[in-house]
């Protein structure tokens, strides 16, 4: 029996069992998260110079992978080893680097990237395709889970690198178990994370801060040699705007925007640089959110975001954009403003809002619109700190007496002239340390060494006004508003305030003794008052006393200035009566005269008067004579005592008075004897 005797020859049971051995060698189980890579024993192919795995049947690494499952590969020529498929955890991002295709031109960091490479699963399509080895632009998104070859690419998380590195120099780098980590490439743990831009804590002031991302990418072609940062398309946009007749806040808009979408916000550099992506820092910014950036391309700096508050402006200083065309005219002689777009000082600022501005482009000068506050003192302005270098005005009097002066000024920059004035001064801080701190100290040291301390004190709110006007004087020259000045306080030397002190104290004793001596004399006042209170009725009831005499009074006067009158017209009438009852007699006794003589005459009027009056014409004494004359001398002698002793037995009569008897005297004899004396006497009320 020929098949006994086979299979009982001990080579022949050798042969099954090796064929045997062999067959379940060649039966490979994979994995459902591992893929196969198989290694050619032996070829008569060899592998070119520059590529580690075999893609036509070579010996070495095969560019076909086992996928999971039960797979056969004669154990003989083949030998399998398992790795796992790439995963990226969620969070992270997973770099690829190629081991094999074409290499890199001079100057490239990374490999070109198509679409037909997907993620990096077929490796024949990618070097069929033209990829190329190094560094790939895409990374592996969060949750990616791929089968893709260990010997062809590497791919960088967090926490390990999956693929078989061929280089010597990683495989040193390798940890004990050969796993390699990413420090072995120059990456940071936190570089494999997705980048997140979000608020920020604002550490000891609290609260949070609004962040943008600038980026700087480190592959593509060198910018121009007049700028600093790239901007797709550059600036032709705005320059378009410009001859379009856009206004200043439509060409802002435009240059606040960003042209991230072009490339999905730098996460597709292919087509970053398909766009004219230029290498260096990038104008535009990204925002919130999560990116997936390739950490040997792409870095992100966060910065604040420009916040703008009500009550401020911000100035933008450009140092970006189209050459500089100053359009702030000839008579403004202290810089150059701009149109946005252009570089230097915008001449339009941006008001209150937030704008993710590039500070790396543009510096804005934050100018606070409302009335600022300086404090030339100890404390500073819990608003800002613009006044956080200002320190008391010290100064000397020309005694000698060191003064230290709180003061305040008030300023403010309208909104419209902000640019001008950042234009002039640099920045706010430059405005207050270099031009006010200048103007507000030399001005006071100045004028109070030119006067004695006394009479700073007094004069303080004079001195107070005239730095007003010039620190006004001199702000106006850099079109700020002067609002006020004020002091707030003086430090007085002590040797001063001890001399004020005993000055002050004698003032108010003086003022005390003052006060003391109106005291007594309100109450002396008072007292008159109380008196005069009191004694009220009796000076009532006085009043009235001396109403009535002075009513009486005052008609007695009036009755005697009218009795007085009444005499002097009559007397003027009599008067009068008397002159032309004369003047008749005159005549007549001139025409007597002239007729009968001047003895006859009197006679006749003697004669006449006897007649008229009350005498006895029988006489009680005879006289005689012994001729005519005698006897005429002696009658008329008789008469002349009758008439000056009166009747003579002590019965005065009175002779007529020719004023009241007119008649009778113009009717009497031609001679009569003249009045006497005694019967020209006025009546007693007219003695006066």
């Amino acid at each position: 029996m020929p098949p006994m005797i086979l299979i009982s020859h001990p080579w022949y049971s050798l042969l099954v069992v090796a064929i045997i051995f062999v067959v379940f060698q060649s039966f490979r189980r994979i994995g459902p998260t591992d893929v196969g890579l198989v290694t050619k024993r032996f070829a008569w192919k060899k592998l070119s110079a520059d590529s580690p795995v075999a893609f036509d049947g070579e010996a070495g690494y095969q560019a076909d992978l086992l996928m999971p499952g039960l797979r056969w590969k004669l154990w003989l020529v083949y030998s399998v080893d398992k790795y796992p498929w790439v995963q990226v955890p969620a969070g992270e991002i997973g770099v690829v680097i190629a081991q094999v295709g074409n290499p890199l031109p001079i100057g490239a960091k990374s490999a070109v990237y198509r679409k037909e490479f997907g993620n990096f699963t077929e490796l024949r399509t990618f070097v069929t395709r033209g990829g190329q080895k190094g560094v790939q632009r895409p990374v592996l998104p969060p949750g990616t889970l791929a089968p893709i070859h260990p010997v062809g690419f590497l791919v960088i998380t967090k926490n390990q690198v999956y693929g078989v590195p061929v280089s010597p120099e990683l495989r040193s780098k390798s940890v004990k178990g050969g796993t390699l980590l990413p420090g072995a490439f120059g990456l940071q743990p936190e570089q494999l994370e997705l980048m997140r831009i979000v608020p920020q804590p604002r550490g000891k002031e609290g609260g949070t801060a609004d962040m943008i991302g600038i980026v700087t990418v480190y592959e593509g072609d060198p910018l121009p040699s007049s700028d600093i940062a790239n901007r797709l398309g550059g600036f032709d946009d705005v320059d378009k705007l410009e001859r379009g007749g856009s206004s200043d806040a439509e060409i802002m808009e435009k240059l606040l925007g960003s042209k991230n979408d072009l490339h999905n916000n730098f996460q597709d550099y292919q087509a970053f640089l398909d766009n004219g992506g230029r290498i260096g820092l990038q104008h535009d910014p990204l925002l919130y959110g999560a990116y997936a950036l390739n950490p040997f391309l792409v870095s992100v700096e966060l910065v604040p975001m420009l916040v703008v508050k009500q009550g401020q402006v911000a100035v933008i200083k450009a140092y970006v954009g189209l050459v500089t065309q100053d359009t702030s005219g000839e008579e403004f002689k202290y810089g150059s403003l701009v149109r946005p777009g252009h570089r230097g000082v915008w001449q339009e600022p941006l008001r209150t809002g937030k704008y993710p501005l590039n500070p790396r482009c543009y510096e804005p000068e934050i100018v606070p619109t409302a009335i600022l506050n300086l404090n030339w003192a100890d404390a500073v302005s819990e608003a800002h700190s613009l006044d956080a270098q200002l320190q008391q005005i010290v100064a000397k009097s020309n005694e000698g007496f060191v003064f230290k002066i709180d003061l305040q000024v008030q300023i403010h920059v309208p909104d419209t002239k902000a640019p001008r004035v950042i234009s002039m001064v640099g920045t706010m801080r430059n405005l207050v340390n270099e031009v006010l701190q200048a103007a507000v100290g030399n001005h006071f040291r100045d004028n109070l060494q030119g006067m004695p301390a006394i009479r700073f004190i007094e004069t303080r709110r004079q001195v107070q006004e005239e730095a007003f006007r010039h620190i006004r004087e001199q702000l106006e020259q850099y079109q700020v508003e002067t609002k006020g000045v004020y002091i707030q306080d003086v430090i007085l030397p002590e040797d001063l305030v001890t001399v004020l002190t005993h000055r002050e104290i004698a003032n108010q004793e003086i003022e005390t003794f003052r006060k003391q001596r109106a005291a007594q004399d309100q109450r002396i006042e008072m007292e008159q008052a109380k008196g005069t209170a009191d004694m009220q009725a009796d000076l009532a009831r006085s009043k009235v006393g001396v109403t009535i005499k002075k009513n009486n009074a005052d008609g007695r006067v009036a009755e005697a200035a009218g009795e007085a009158a009444y005499i002097r017209e009559t007397g003027t009438a009599k008067g009068a009566e008397v002159e032309a009852v004369g003047l008749a007699r005159a005549k007549g006794f001139q025409a007597q005269v002239n007729a009968l003589g001047p003895n006859a005459t009197a006679l006749v009027n003697v004669v006449a008067a006897l007649s008229e009056g009350r005498a006895k014409f029988v006489p009680d004494i005879l006289v005689t004579g012994g001729n005519g004359s005698s006897a005429l001398e002696g009658l008329a002698a008789t008469a002349m005592r009758f008439l000056s002793t009166g009747s003579g037995k002590g019965t005065q009569s009175m002779p007529p008075d020719p004023a009241e008897s007119p008649t009778r005297a113009t009717s009497a004899a031609p001679a009569t004897m003249p009045i006497p004396p005694s019967a020209q006497e006025k009546p007693p009320h007219l003695a006066k």
